[in-house]
């Protein structure tokens, strides 16, 4: 059995490799530029210290606080340029299990995979992280003045940018199980009232402890699951049970009935 198994997981330890080392040039190309991309980390939060009701300014806090900000700020923003290569080996890792048709679909999987990535981390940063940033300083704020450690901050917008990213892949993902078989838009019809109970557990995991963030992150979830009940619907509708082929094929037979013209006797 193991044996088996063995190029399966030679093959998987290939993509992993491809995939750090990906990641790690990009950290060193990243970490060059660590200034410029944490000035862009930093902008919703400095826009909401802005405001004059809230008194606190982001600092370092510690000795080593400013290189654990560069190194942090390096990965995310390697992680983030690294993502299509990763899908790419995360795909070129499962087609050899898929059927020649379906290996087709890379090219449209690895884009509209980067594409709903990126969709996820642009909604976070422009939407989600300015009203959760200044709704969170402004409470109590009457109350705490001080100063915000940058390593946290950095720490918290990886976090939320980075599971919003990883959430807007539900559509990517519902496509592949449609276009493989394994899911209808039946079945996630179906299971809908459970998907959201999923939902929201998921959302207290990947943001932080904040009600606001949680429902930032979970209502866009429930449209994306609608969203791939649609894809689903296109990709691999369920087939029809044969009571609606009944029903339909009566309906039908009724209907030609009713349209067909009534003989008249000559006289």
């Amino acid at each position: 059995m193991f044996e088996d198994l063995k190029p399966h997981l030679q093959d998987l330890r290939k993509r992993l490799i491809i995939s750090v080392a990906v990641l790690l040039l990009s950290f060193g190309i990243c970490f060059n530029f660590w200034g410029v991309i944490f000035d862009w980390v930093a902008a919703p939060i400095n826009s909401a210290l802005e405001n004059e009701s809230i008194k606190a300014h982001l600092a370092a806090l510690t000795i080593l606080e400013n290189i654990f900000v560069a190194l942090k700020v390096a990965f995310f923003a390697a992680l983030v340029v690294s993502m299509p290569i990763i899908f790419w080996q995360f795909w070129l890792f499962i087609a050899p299990g898929l059927y020649k048709h379906e290996k087709k679909i890379v090219l449209p999987f690895v884009a509209f995979a980067s594409v709903m990535f990126a969709c996820g981390v642009a909604f976070a940063y422009y939407i989600v992280l300015p009203v959760v940033i200044e709704n969170v300083l402004l409470f109590g704020s009457d109350k705490f003045e001080g100063s915000l450690s940058a390593e946290n901050y950095v720490m918290f917008f990886t976090r939320l940018v980075v599971g919003f990213g990883i959430a807007f892949e539900l559509p990517v993902l519902s496509y592949f199980l449609a276009k493989v078989g394994m899911i209808t838009d039946k079945s996630l019809k179906n299971f809908f009232k459970y998907a959201v109970v999923i939902i929201f557990i998921i959302a207290a995991i990947i943001t932080p402890p904040d009600v606001l963030s949680q429902i930032f992150l979970a209502i866009p979830l429930v449209g994306l699951y609608g969203f791939s009940i649609v894809i689903a619907h296109f990709v691999n509708p369920a087939p029809k049970d044969e009571e609606e082929e009944q029903e339909e094929s009566q309906d039908e037979s009724h209907s030609s009935e009713s349209s067909a013209p009534i003989p008249t006797q000559n006289s």
